[in-house]
């Protein structure tokens, strides 16, 4: 092995090939050879594989190696597999997600090209996640948006649908727009719909087009956004919403890619990729015959949870940190600042509308309290009325789990468990605070003191 070359994996069952491979691609790759799928299947599988879909026990059909490509991204997402595909493989490749078809006959040196900007592709993104100290634009650092970020990068390099789920205003968009710029592809086309905000009537039109004549005022044919993708991706957010008749014809596009423009009856191709959001429980809709079961399991191969802004601990401090910066600027005026109280009503807020419902807040702040101190009752006036106070935070995963992610910090994480009892003791007391630190076995000043330093905690300089 020469561990300073990049690693590809070679499978084919046929012995003269994989040398042949291994003698051409061997000065600029460390080779590791698979002649079968169950040899392919590896604890710590390489970044790069090139695939010959003929695999035992039937060398002359491809299914074998679609599913050897489908267990090797289902164990290893990130890894980008190239196969040397004939033209009868290659509707059956893009229905399954995989866009790294190398159409045969293929020169070496165009097929080393193509690895080549792989890792290309691959560094860049990593040049991008060093530089920003917010990666992916995803703001945070509690164990939950660690978790969302590793879910990103792991979902980004695929092809796959992926479903992303969570609450109203918890960024599904953002989560959407940071896996399609991993992707590598700048140039590639992005279209999104959001499904709730256009009639019934008019989504069939809008995802797959019309010809002229096809309903009153179809004056002219006009592409959908399936065509308008093109081979980028498609973004359906609030997907739960789409009526029972358009899941079946979303179904069809996933399954095979063939849809039909409204009023034609040519048959088209699509090879976008499809990212979907929603705010529903979709396995309670599919229980409830609301939505069909075979598009939630064709639509969630890879599923994303965006957390609500009350697992985030700490992280609604930051998030108040960057946006009444981010708006002081936009505004040209100076930053607000809170009171100690106002402080305390802000960590206890439960924010039902998630980070949406936070950001409109500094917002309305920003303008009203520009250079200003914000008192509690003021800060109050801009909460939902009907929002109850902080609710305790779920309890935390194991401790293994957190490890695990390789990104744990344990003094953020006690500050958030002593944020978390702070915050419950003092709404049991009605914010007294000598009643509270009796209820956390601390002296007055003690617990004062550690409020006054939170209130202090990142302000924007």
């Amino acid at each position: 092995m020469n561990a300073s070359l990049p690693s590809l994996m070679i499978v084919d069952d046929a012995p003269l090939i994989r040398e042949g491979m291994s003698i051409s691609f061997g000065n600029d790759f460390d080779i590791i050879q698979a002649d079968s799928r169950l040899a392919a299947i590896q604890p710590h599988p390489p970044y790069l594989a090139l695939i010959d879909l003929g695999q035992p026990p039937l060398p002359h059909h491809s299914d074998e190696g679609f599913h050897l490509i489908t267990e090797l991204l289902t164990h290893s997402p990130n890894m980008r597999i190239f196969t040397l595909s004939r033209q009868d493989e290659e509707s059956h490749a893009h229905s399954l997600g995989i866009a790294n078809l190398i159409a045969k006959p293929c020169a070496p040196e165009k097929i080393k090209a193509h690895l080549y900007n792989a890792l290309r592709m691959q560094n860049n993104e990593r040049d991008n996640e060093n530089q920003d100290d917010q990666p992916f634009g995803i703001i945070g650092q509690s164990a939950a948006i660690q978790t969302l970020r590793n879910q990103i990068a792991m979902s980004a390099a695929i092809s796959f649908p992926v479903l992303i789920e969570g609450e109203s205003g918890c960024g599904k968009e953002l989560v959407a727009n940071a896996l399609q710029s991993l992707r590598g592809n700048s140039g590639s086309t992005y279209k999104a719909l959001n499904c709730a905000a256009i009639s019934p009537t008019l989504i069939e039109p809008t995802l797959f087009g019309y010809c002229k004549g096809a309903f009153t005022g179809a004056s002219a044919a006009q592409a959908g956004f399936f065509e308008e993708a093109n081979d980028g991706t498609l973004f359906l957010d609030e997907v739960g919403e789409l009526p029972l008749e358009l899941q079946a014809k979303l179904l069809r596009v996933l399954e095979n890619g063939e849809y039909q423009r409204v009023g034609e009856t040519q048959t088209r191709k699509s090879r976008a990729r499809i990212i979907a959001a929603t705010n529903r429980n979709l396995r309670a809709a599919v229980k409830d015959g609301s939505f069909r079961s075979d598009l939630y399991h064709r639509l969630s191969v890879f599923s994303i949870t965006a957390p609500p802004l009350r697992e985030m601990g700490q992280d609604k401090l930051v998030l108040l940190n960057h946006f009444r910066s981010h708006y002081a600027k936009q505004l040209n005026k100076p930053s607000f600042e809170l009171h100690a109280e106002a402080f305390l009503a802000w960590e206890q807020y439960a924010f039902p509308g998630n980070t949406r419902e936070l950001r409109n807040i500094v917002i309305r702040l920003a303008i009203k309290y520009a250079g200003k101190t914000v008192t509690a009752e003021q800060l109050r006036d801009e909460f939902d009325p009907h929002a109850t106070e902080l609710d305790l935070t779920p309890s935390s995963p194991p401790p293994q789990a957190l490890l695990a992610q390789g990104t744990f910090d344990l003094n953020q994480f006690l500050s958030e468990q002593e944020s978390i009892y702070t915050n419950t003791a003092l709404t049991m007391t009605d914010n007294n605070i000598s009643e509270a630190a009796k209820l956390l076995g601390l002296n007055r000043t003690t617990l004062r003191s550690r409020i006054e330093a939170r209130a202090r905690y990142k302000k924007p300089g």
